[in-house]
This record gives C-alpha cells, structure tokens and sequence, in this order.
C-alpha cells in the first residue's frame, strides 16, 4: 500500500519537494522527457549538461552487464553532453520552469575555458534556473580540456568554480569524477572557489565487455570501441564510499551533497541519505524501468520513516557517518560464530565448499545425511552466511572472546534477508 509522508528538504537554500531528481543524462534532455518526469512525481532536474561544444556521437553507444533479458548490473554509455544546440537548451530549462514552478531545476554546464563557463552561467541564470551544476567529471568527452581530465585537477577545478560563482548570483554544484585516487582534493578546491554544494559520484571508466568476433570492447563501432563511463548498481558502492570519505573530512563536512550511482530503489535512496546526501540523482535505473521508479522510492521511503518514527527526511542525512570508522578503530576482539538451522537447511553443500575451498575448513560434512556442521576452526568470517541460497538458514548466533580480550557488550546484527 502507498504511503506518502512529507520527504520535503532544503538544498543548498531551495526547497525541494522531495530529493529525487533526475541526473545530468538522458533521462532529462528536452522538455517533454522532464515534464513527463515532473508529472510523475520526481521533485528536480538536472538538465542533460549544455556546453558550447556540439558532440558527434556514435553509434552505437550504450552497453551492459548483467544477465540477458535480467536486472542491469552495469550500464556503459559513450554519449557525450547534450547534441542540441545551447539555445533550444535553454528555451526548455526556461519552459519547464515556467510550467513547473515548485520543481527544482539545475542547469548543468561545461566549458573548455573560462570565456565558455562564464557565458554558460550567464545564460542558464537568466532563464531562471534554481541552481548550476558544474559538470567536471563527464568520462567520455572527445577534448581533454572538458569532462574528468579537468575533474581530476584540484587547479582547473578551483579555476572554472571561481568562474562561474562570479559571473551568477545562484549557488553552485561541482560534479566530481571517480576516476580519481582521493576525490576530496578537488572537492575541497571546489567549496574554497565558492561552490556551496558537491554532486557525487559521475559514471567509472569502464570496459564492460569484450566482443571476441571482432575483437574490441563493446558496444563496436565499425570494428572499434573506446573506454568510457560506466553506471548502474555496480557502482553504488563506489559512491558511497567516496561521499562516505568526503563527508567525514574536516572541510567538507558540513557541504551539502546531492549523491548519484547505482541508485534503483528506495533502500539505495536511504542508503545515501545515511551517508550524508540530501538529494540524490538518478540516471541508469530510469532508463532500465523509466520515470515510475519514484512512486516506488517515495513510498518505500515513507513507509521506512513511519516504521522508525522519523518525521523529517533531513533527520537521515548523515546518520551512518558517526558508525563507519577507520579499520584500526574497528573491535577486534570478538568472534561471531553462524549456526545453521537444519529444519531450513536443503543440502546444497555451498557452505562447505565455500568454507574448505575459500575459507578456513570450519565447516564439517556428512555425505550420508547431506548436512553441514561447524566446528571449532570457525573465525567468524560469515562467508557461509553469504553463499547460503536459502533466507534465514545460517544466521550470527554466538559471540566468543578472543583469549585474553575483556568481555563486553557487543552489538550483532543477527537477520540479513
């Protein structure tokens, strides 16, 4: 049953109805597609980035992993920024403004020089937009002066930032990229120019596939191929784990985020909420199951709030952070030895293929009555856990000291599916 609650939030000062918006994409290139979106409930746009700069694009230009005809594990795509002409761009941003009033629209951007990015914002502030995102992390862009090759530099960033903060009175996003060793750098950069918000993460630089008819990667283009980005449920946990680290520095801790990958339902929505984004973006999913997919995360999302008694959507921003913590300050004192229940069990022997082949031989086996045993080499790894096919069947039952550690209180997370 639907239940919707205000999931209402503030963004860098705009009120947004609701954190779900479209991500700089496909999925939001003209008016049509956005209004369609709008109508069906999605609270912003941002609009497919405009530039300057006209792409050719090839084809084809989109690729997956996963299984034939199943859910997208991964989703490549060589598209570049938005083939329309800037003007028509903005005719679209300043309709759907126009006709859409309470949604929130972000004009992103990209330029290959200061001249560009300034005229952009201009551009995009006249046509009455709410906010600009910058767009420093497109993997795909045929220039090495547009897209990641400029994310990955703290000064360039810095430089475009500066830019299009003094040429518009809106508050600015800064795109970072993740084809990068600490995405923090630049995202410091970014808030130190004058950017007030960080939009996290674009797509990873990807070979999805090999096509070993023509011996190239996919998707083959006249016998050729190229490396670009790469989305979809995959990359969650990349993202969160990069917003996880920008959250937790010093500097950025208290920067709004608006968090984008492998975003599909509402528990990946949550997900990063608890990590500290207030907003979050969306792209491969409304691609795979179209613009309805929101019905789904406002319900569930709603429903999570009523079940925990939380009334306001911004009281989940950042409430994981405090729990995720350095590995050496992670309790190490303690072992959580699975039980596996024998009325759930079917006889697979996962587990104990799993455990002697991958593990620590802590599983014993009986051939004769098809049943798993644990015994006393049992680390507390959980990988039988994991393999298991069947709900419920090996579950944390018993917390045993290690020799000499002081017993305590420890906290065990005992139901997983």
């Amino acid at each position: 049953m639907a239940l919707k609650k205000d999931l209402s939030i503030d963004f860098l000062g705009v009120h947004c109805e609701n954190p779900f918006f479209l991500s700089s994409s496909p999925v939001g290139s003209d008016y049509d597609m956005v209004a369609k979106a709008f109508d069906a409930g999605w609270g912003g746009v941002a609009y497919k980035t405009v530039g300057i700069f006209l792409p050719d694009e090839c084809s084809p230009r989109f690729d997956i992993t996963g299984t034939p005809g199943g859910p997208w594990t991964g989703f490549k795509n060589m598209e570049m920024i938005s083939d329309k002409p800037l003007e028509v761009n903005l005719e679209n941003m300043r309709r759907l403004k126009r006709d859409y009033p309470g949604k929130v629209m972000i004009a992103s951007i990209m330029g290959s020089d200061d001249r560009e990015w300034r005229t952009l914002a201009q551009k995009v502030t006249d046509i009455g937009a709410d906010m600009i995102e910058c767009n420093f992390s497109c993997p795909q862009m045929t220039s090495s002066t547009m897209g990641s090759d400029v994310g990955q530099s703290p000064e360039l960033v810095a430089r475009y930032t500066e830019t299009v903060c003094r040429a518009t009175h809106l508050p600015v996003l800064a795109k970072m990229t993740p084809n990068i060793g600490h995405m923090e750098e630049p995202a410091i950069a970014a808030i130190r120019a004058g950017a007030k918000g960080i939009a996290a993460i674009n797509t990873v630089k990807a070979i999805t596939n090999l096509d070993p008819e023509y011996m190239t990667a996919m998707p083959v283009v006249n016998g050729k191929s190229s490396i670009s980005g790469y989305s979809g449920p995959a990359v969650k946990p990349i993202a969160l784990r990069f917003i996880t680290q920008m959250k937790q520095h010093p500097e950025l801790k208290d920067v709004p985020v608006s968090g984008i990958g492998g975003i599909v339902t509402w528990q990946d929505v949550l997900e990063f909420l608890l990590v500290g984004s207030s907003t979050i973006q969306v792209t491969t999913a409304v691609m795979e199951y179209g613009y309805r997919i929101v019905e789904d995360m406002a319900s569930g999302l709603s429903h999570f709030m009523a079940r925990r008694g939380i009334d306001r959507l911004s009281d989940l921003v950042g409430r994981a952070l405090p729990n995720i913590v350095p590995a050496d300050d992670i309790d190490r004192s303690f072992k959580v030895i699975p039980e596996i229940n024998p009325a759930r069990c079917i006889g697979c022997g996962r587990c104990y293929i799993s455990c002697y082949d991958g593990g620590h031989q802590a599983i014993d086996w009986d051939d004769y009555t098809r049943t798993p045993t644990i015994n006393e080499h049992c680390v507390g790894c959980h990988l039988c856990l994991n393999v298991c096919p069947v709900a419920d069947c090996i579950l944390p039952r018993h917390t045993e000291f290690k020799p000499g550690r002081h017993p305590h209180p420890v906290t065990c997370k005992l139901h997983y599916r």
